[in-house]
């Protein structure tokens, strides 16, 4: 059965979003990229190995130039869950939370399986790509969360003391529902960062990059997307650390040219609120994607999520033409993130060509099976 419902979006547009989609994904993950060998590494070990410039260039990790974490795997299933959010609606079932929980299940099974299951039929086509079968050393807080089917919320999170990174590395997708209200995107990257991060300052910080995604996603500068995420940060209870976070970013601004020792301040030990200001403050002072990526990873911390972050905004900011092609060339998974990608701009775009309650493409329902 196929519907005939036609495009709703103009050309022009369609394919502006497609680039910003394409460059927020592909961003994140060259950025996750880069920063992946020198993890954790102090900026003066980094320049020891890699010469005084420290990293310019993709360099080896997991046995591969271009090899990525689990900030990707990740992201590349909250975009699988947003498709089947949309797919199930059909249904009348509508609760994206669980959508997306049912998402970050298929990839904690690819940290425990040695590869695809093709008797689970509700997988869709993202689980059964091999190369996500790796381990990529996802944190405690993260195979904890995803280690039984109870779902985390906001009244009963999921590792409450949990305030890492890892739920804002992977909640750019949320940013490019464009035509969601901001205040829905928050509160749909918030409720599911809870799932695996119970602390405030994890969720809030998760919003907060969602929200300015968001923003860039629709045309906005830099610097407004910022004052947004700001001012709705504002409405929720224990915001205080994360706006503060993003207040020194942009306090970091006047302080002089920008360096390693400026992001590493930024940064701090690593919580998410400091990875997030980090990651704003290299999108804010970034020349072009090469120089804001080089930034973000040359600091002796969090390097992955921090560059992550900003490869996320400057891609959403400048669309896929601005990202390096030397290390698109090279980036692991490529072939998947850019099919992920246009299908998730064409289910926003042209859903209702795709799928609706009265039929559905076959194909369509084979990537994304409104169950599972």
């Amino acid at each position: 059965m196929s519907t005939t419902s036609g495009a709703v979006w103009g050309r022009a547009e369609q394919q502006d979003f497609r680039s910003r989609v394409r460059g927020t994904l592909l961003g994140a993950a060259v950025g996750d990229a880069l920063g992946a060998p020198v993890e954790g590494h102090g900026i003066e070990e980094i320049r020891q190995v890699l010469g005084p410039e420290g990293v310019v260039d993709l360099v080896p990790a997991f046995g591969r130039r271009g090899a990525v974490t689990h900030h990707t795997q990740l992201t590349l299933f909250t975009v699988d869950g947003l498709v089947r959010a949309q797919v199930r609606r059909d249904t009348g079932a509508w609760h994206p939370p669980t959508d997306l929980h049912r998402a970050y299940l298929r990839w904690a099974a690819t940290q425990r399986d040695w590869g695809p299951d093709l008797r689970r039929k509700d997988d869709g086509w993202l689980a059964r790509e091999e190369w996500l079968y790796a381990r990529r050393e996802p944190t405690r807080p993260l195979l904890m969360g995803l280690g039984d089917e109870r779902m985390g919320t906001l009244d009963d999170p999921k590792n409450p003391s949990a305030d890492g990174p890892e739920p804002v590395a992977r909640s750019a997708p949320f940013g490019l529902l464009v035509g969601w209200e901001p205040q829905l995107v928050a509160q749909l990257a918030v409720e599911c960062a809870a799932q695996t991060h119970g602390h405030p300052a994890a969720y809030l910080a998760a919003g907060a990059y969602a929200v300015t995604v968001h923003a860039l996603a629709r045309g906005e500068e830099m610097d407004a997307a910022v004052q947004r995420a700001l001012a709705l940060l504002a409405a929720w209870p224990g915001h205080e650390p994360v706006a503060e976070a993003v207040q020194r970013a942009l306090g970091a601004l006047r302080q002089g040219l920008p360096g390693p020792a400026r992001v590493a301040e930024l940064a701090g030990e690593g919580r998410a609120p400091g990875v997030l200001s980090a990651a704003l403050y290299c999108a804010l002072v970034a020349e072009d994607v090469r120089h804001g990526l080089r930034l973000a990873v040359n600091q002796g911390g969090p390097a992955a999520p921090t560059a992550a972050l900003t490869g996320g905004l400057l891609g959403a900011l400048y669309g896929e033409t601005a990202l390096p092609p030397a290390w698109l060339a090279e980036l692991e998974g490529r072939p998947t993130i850019l099919e992920l990608a246009d299908d998730f701009a064409m289910e926003m775009t042209q859903g209702p060509a795709l799928h609706n309650p009265a039929g559905a493409s076959p194909g369509w329902l084979a990537r994304y099976p409104r169950g599972g």
